[in-house]
């Protein structure tokens, strides 16, 4: 997804990852996980609901938004 005013920019916190994954089951396509099970933020913009509900779900909570 192209970056919009509509978009919302999601980042993970890699000291605070533990890999559970669940962001990348939550913004599938948006974010992989590597061979290790931490996430790889393939496209930054991203729906709005789905990055607030990413970023609620996250058990570490190392995923947040950017500005």
């Amino acid at each position: 997804m192209p970056s919009s005013p509509e978009a919302a920019r999601v980042a993970v916190d890699r000291v605070l990852c533990t890999g559970h994954g669940v962001c990348a089951q939550t913004l599938p396509g948006a974010i992989v996980l590597d061979e290790w099970g931490y996430p790889i933020v393939r496209h930054e913009a991203v729906e709005p609901e789905a990055a607030a509900l990413a970023v609620k779900l996250c058990p570490a909570r190392a995923l947040y938004l950017r500005s």
